[in-house]
C-alpha cells in the first residue's frame, strides 16, 4: 500500500464491480447533458468501498458526485428524487433487488444536529474530501475512483447471466483523508475526527460502532469506546425503530453474544433493554453452572453460531428473563417458578417498546413462555409429547 497525504493506491488486488454500477457509475461521468457534454466527478462511497477492500460482497452501493441532483435526472431521465439530502435514485433493469435502484447523491456537508438525529441543514460541498468529513467511522470514509486510467470495459466475466467487470489492480484510487485503510488493516473501529462530536451529531452511532465491530470481528479504538461509555445516555433521543433496526443487526451476526455484551460493557444496553442486567450477578442452582445474564448470552451464542432465524435468536436470548423476579432462595436449591409466564410478559415489553414487528413478538414471547420443557427419549409418554405439540406448535420445532 503505496500512502500519500490523503490518497492510497492500492496495489495487490481486483475489484469485481455489477455491471450495472459500472454502467451508470460511467454514464455519470461522461455526463451527456441536453446542452452537451460535461465532465463530472463520481466516486463509489462508503460501505461498499469497506467490504471490496475486504474483499467481501457489499450489500449496498453508493455514488458520490459533484453533479447536482437536477443535472443527474437530465442523464438519467428514468430516475427518481424525493428527498432533501440530495440522493437521486437511478432505475435499472437489473432481477438483482440490491441493483434495480442506485442510489447517487451530491457531495454534500452537514450542519448542526440538535436533535442528535438529523442535521438541521443540508449543504452541497465542493469536493469529495468535504463530503467524507461528515461521515462516521473511517472505514465508511473512504471513496474509489475509477476514472483514470482504466477502462470499464477491460475484462468481463460472466455469472449468473449477469456481467462483471474486473477492474486492473493499478488503475484505481482510494481517496482516503482519514486512514481508514489503516484501520482496516488495523481492525479498528474509530470516528471521523473527534469521537465525542461524531456521536453528538447521530446517537445511533454509538450503537452503530458496536454493530460494526461485531459485524467485521474489529475492535474499538480508545478513544472511541471512552465516548461511547461518556455519551451513553444520548440514545434517549433515538427513535426506538432506528435502534430496533441496529440490535438486529447486531443478533444477526455470529458474533451476536459480544455485541449484547458490549451494549452491556459500554452502558449502552441501560436506553435499549436494561432488563438484561437484571440477570448479571443473579446466581442460579444445580441445574445450571453459570448466572442468569452469562447463561442467556451464551444460549445466544449457540444459536448465532448454529445460524438460526431472528426469532430463535431472541428467544434464546430472552428464555430467562424473568428469573430475576421469580427467584426464591439461594445455592444449590434456589427457585424460579413461573419464571417462563413472567419473562414472556417481560419479553412483550420489550419487544413493543422497541417497535418491533407483531409476527415476530408473538412467535418470540410463544417460545419464551413454553421453553421450559423436559423431553427425554424413553421418559417422555406419547401423550406428553403430543400435549407439548399442542402447547408449543409442531411449527416452532425444529427436527
Amino acid at each position: 500500500m503505496l500512502k500519500s497525504k490523503n490518497r492510497c493506491i492500492i496495489t495487490s488486488m481486483k475489484l469485481s464491480i455489477p455491471k450495472e454500477i459500472l454502467d451508470v457509475y460511467f454514464k455519470l461521468k461522461e455526463g451527456y447533458l441536453p446542452a452537451g457534454r460535461q465532465d463530472f466527478q463520481a466516486y463509489l462511497v462508503g460501505g461498499c468501498v469497506r467490504d471490496l477492500l475486504m474483499d467481501r460482497e457489499p450489500k449496498d452501493w453508493d455514488i458520490t458526485t459533484n453533479a447536482t441532483p437536477e443535472e443527474v435526472q437530465k442523464i438519467f431521465p428514468e430516475s427518481v428524487y424525493e428527498n432533501q439530502f440530495g440522493t437521486v435514485g437511478v432505475k435499472t433493469d437489473s432481477e438483482d433487488p440490491r441493483l434495480k435502484i442506485i442510489e447517487i447523491t451530491t457531495f454534500r456537508l452537514e450542519g448542526k444536529y440538535t436533535d442528535k438525529r438529523h442535521p438541521d441543514e443540508i449543504k452541497f460541498a465542493k469536493t469529495v474530501e468535504e463530503d467524507l468529513s461528515r461521515r462516521d467511522f473511517t472505514i465508511n470514509a473512504m471513496a474509489l475512483d475509477l476514472e483514470s486510467p482504466i477502462t470499464h470495459h477491460a475484462s468481463k466475466k460472466e455469472k449468473n447471466k449477469e456481467t462483471e467487470y474486473t477492474i486492473d489492480d493499478t488503475r484505481y484510487r482510494i481517496v482516503d483523508p482519514f486512514d481508514g485503510q489503516v484501520d482496516l488493516k488495523c481492525r479498528l473501529i474509530e470516528t471521523v475526527g473527534s469521537p465525542e462530536k461524531r456521536f453528538n451529531e447521530d446517537a445511533l452511532r454509538l450503537i452503530r460502532a458496536i454493530r460494526f465491530a461485531v459485524e467485521l470481528n474489529f475492535k474499538i479504538g480508545e478513544e472511541t469506546k471512552v465516548a461511547i461509555k461518556k455519551q451513553a445516555g444520548l440514545l434517549q433521543m433515538i427513535a426506538k425503530e432506528r435502534i430496533k433496526d441496529e440490535v438486529i443487526k447486531i443478533i444477526m451476526t455470529e458474533n451476536a453474544a459480544q455485541g449484547i455484551k458490549m451494549l452491556v460493557d459500554y452502558g449502552l444496553v441501560d436506553f435499549i433493554i436494561p432488563e438484561l442486567r437484571q440477570g448479571i450477578g443473579v446466581s442460579q442452582n444445580r441445574h445450571h453452572i453459570y448466572e442468569v445474564f452469562e447463561h442467556s448470552v451464551r444460549s445466544l451464542d449457540y444459536a448465532a453460531k448454529q445460524g438460526y432465524s431472528l426469532e430463535i435468536r431472541l428467544a434464546s436470548l430472552f428464555h430467562d428473563i424473568g428469573k430475576p423476579k421469580t427467584k426464591r432462595g439461594e445455592g444449590l436449591n434456589s427457585t424460579f417458578y413461573g419464571h417462563e409466564v413472567v419473562g414472556a410478559r417481560m419479553t412483550a415489553r420489550i419487544l413493543d417498546r422497541l417497535h418491533f414487528p407483531k409476527d415476530i413478538s408473538e412467535k418470540v414471547i410463544h417460545l419464551v413462555r413454553y421453553h421450559l420443557f423436559y423431553y427425554n427419549v424413553g421418559e417422555v409418554t406419547a401423550a406428553g409429547v403430543r400435549r407439548f405439540l399442542n402447547r408449543v406448535g409442531p411449527e416452532n420445532v425444529e427436527i
